[in-house]
């Protein structure tokens, strides 16, 4: 395991030096360098899983960029040198906040390069002769595109047309502070239940008595906090701000939730009980 963690970790420091690499030399404006630097770091990652046949090297990229993307946002619009930066910094904390909890929660629970994530080898197949298309840009590039439009309301949080601390920075506070330990505990609750729980078996105990997916709820709710702070930020520049958290969200209802209950239903013995009675997204009191 170690020796293959070792791998992961050579393959992102990689990824590292090709974007700042691109971040140093390309003559463009910061978004726009952040973007090709973000597609560039992809692009490396994408190399090392084809080369170990493990899609699964891409799994913490989401949770590892950006909060060097949000970093280097911060530094480049000279906010260290502000008196109101307050906004921007419990921004980028709360971005590493959870960037480092979620790749901790995945290094944690990594078995190895023996294991691939399930959904990955069905898309490959479906796709046929152009599997490695379908591996480039629906496994890669993809989701790297949904992360970096969803992280566009912390651009407008370090330009902001609107400078100062009030209600829609608390609200945004609560609910990206909220939805980060909610999905913790889900995380810590799967991972307890998982340890002694026999085949065919599903958790429905603590969140997830209330959720099905609590644990995308929470990530949903971490992003859409992060839009409070953009359009609090920049509210003319709602119609860039916010289609990020958007297609998160169709993301999530119509793929990577879906996924999993064609998954469960297949191999979880009274799950479709269980269907009946939770609420599939946002936490609610079961049906009795």
């Amino acid at each position: 395991m170690s020796r293959d963690l070792n791998k992961v970790v050579v393959a992102y420091a990689c990824a590292f030096i090709v974007g700042a690499a691109l971040l140093f030399f390309l003559p463009l404006s910061i978004l726009i360098k952040s973007l090709a630097a973000d597609i560039g770091a992809t692009l490396v990652i994408f190399g090392f899983s084809r080369k170990y046949k493990n899609t699964s090297f891409y799994d913490a990229y989401w949770s590892v960029f950006p909060p060097f993307i949000a970093l280097y946002w911060f530094i480049n619009h000279d906010l260290l040198m502000r008196d109101n930066n307050l906004v921007a910094l419990i921004v980028v904390g709360l971005i590493f906040f959870w960037g480092i909890r979620l790749t901790l929660n995945w290094a944690t629970h990594w078995p190895g390069l023996h294991h691939e994530d399930w959904r990955y080898e069905p898309i490959r197949e479906k796709a046929g002769k152009s599997e490695l298309w379908a591996d480039l840009f629906g496994l890669h590039m993809f989701p790297t595109l949904i992360v970096f439009a969803a992280l566009l309301p912390v651009y407008a949080v370090m330009n902001p047309s609107r400078v100062g601390f009030g209600f829609w920075e608390i609200i945004g506070i609560v609910i990206t502070l909220g939805a980060i330990l909610i999905e913790m505990i889900a995380d810590l609750q799967l991972h307890r239940f998982n340890r002694d729980k026999a085949p065919g078996e599903y958790i429905n105990t603590g969140l997830w008595k209330y959720s099905r997916h609590p644990n995308y709820f929470g990530e949903y709710g971490f992003w859409f906090g992060l839009m409070i702070f953009g359009v609090a930020a920049r509210p003319e520049g709602w119609w860039w701000i916010m289609p990020g958290v958007i297609m998160m969200g169709a993301m999530f209802a119509l793929t990577s939730i879906p996924l999993m209950e064609e998954r469960s239903l297949r191999n979880r013995i009274g799950y479709a009980e269980y269907i009946k009675r939770t609420s599939v997204f946002f936490p609610w009191f079961p049906k009795t």
